[in-house]
């Protein structure tokens, strides 16, 4: 059974120590609780991904990709949103980014 979750969220940088950077989208709030039960459900059935991952078919805009959501204690859930994504849908640091989830 395919999950959908919606959610919009601001588009932020982190910086690496070896001077590389990600974008990342922070799944949080109602959308990142069902996330947290989905990952759940999973753990239980022994179908998590490596670090507590979850694989999900994310669209922004008229882009679709397939990634991972990795969880973070102090954020929630992150979505890595590449360069390419970026690109095609003109957004950027601090822009409020709709993204849909396919879980």
């Amino acid at each position: 059974m395919i999950e959908r979750i919606a959610h919009t969220g601001t588009l932020w940088r982190w910086n690496g120590n070896s001077g590389g950077s990600w974008h990342f989208l922070t799944i949080d709030g109602e959308a990142g609780e069902a996330l947290s039960g989905t990952a759940l459900m999973r753990r239980m059935e022994k179908t998590l991904g490596g670090f507590g991952s979850l694989k999900v078919t994310a669209t922004i805009g008229d882009s679709q990709f397939r990634t991972s959501l990795f969880p973070s204690k102090e954020l929630g859930w992150l979505l890595p949103v590449k360069a390419s994504v970026r690109k095609a849908e003109g957004i950027d640091e601090g822009d409020a980014v709709e993204v849909l989830l396919e879980v």
